[in-house]
């Protein structure tokens, strides 16, 4: 993460709070299950196993389409590469937009799993040589990654090396925290918002592309 530039922090940190917002709302919805963090979903499978067949398979169904939406993420990040991240934000806004034109048709279902395969497909934006070097809906490595440059800044290290983990996991919480606000007033309906960010985003890095290419 330190190697990246500045607007590179930034739209980390923004995707991050998208994630943050969307899992939120599904969380609420779902009451208790998430689209993004599948970490939780692992426990709530595992549990559910032993204690609740439906709750294990509506993880599992999470697991699932979440897995699906990283090959989705992938396959068009490849496609489109060099314009990776315009066409992933692109592909983002489309998913979260029919999620959200789902739920006013009344088809929640249909935009839960949306909003799974829409998160799945977000961690394809910083793929480099097949790997993820900034993931952006989990945060137990990168906590990890920010305890570490702290304990190296303290040893004489970079001293501002653990700012851009510490960017990443304020902005999960902080999209979190709005997700939590607006899901009583929107209900499903505030997934409007999370693709309107995302087809912002799009535009502006899709601007930022063509002026580097340009220049």
């Amino acid at each position: 993460m330190t190697r990246y530039d500045r607007r590179t922090w930034l739209l980390a940190a923004c995707l991050s709070a998208l994630a943050g917002f969307v899992d939120a709302v599904g969380f609420l919805k779902l009451g208790g299950f998430f689209v993004s963090f599948m970490s939780g979903n692992t426990t709530r499978l595992g549990v559910g196993l032993f204690n609740h067949g439906r709750d294990a398979a509506i993880a599992a169904g999470l697991l699932g389409l979440f897995v699906a939406g990283v090959v989705l993420g992938a396959s068009v990040g490849r496609l489109a590469d060099p314009d990776r991240r315009p066409a992933l934000l692109a592909l983002m806004a489309m998913l979260l937009g029919t999620a959200a034109g789902a739920a006013m048709a009344g088809a929640d279902r249909i935009a839960v799993v949306l909003m799974a395969v829409a998160m799945g497909s977000e961690n394809a934006m910083f793929e480099r040589d097949g790997e993820i070097h900034i993931g952006l809906t989990y945060m137990t490595g990168t906590l990890v990654k920010m305890g570490q440059r702290i304990a190296a800044a303290c040893f004489g290290g970079d001293r501002l090396g653990w700012l851009p983990y510490a960017l990443l996991w304020t902005g999960l919480a902080l999209g979190a925290c709005a997700g939590a606000a607006i899901y009583p007033l929107l209900g499903l309906h505030a997934l409007w918002i999370a693709a309107g960010v995302s087809a912002i985003l799009a535009i502006v890095t899709l601007a930022a592309r063509r002026e580097a290419r340009a220049a």
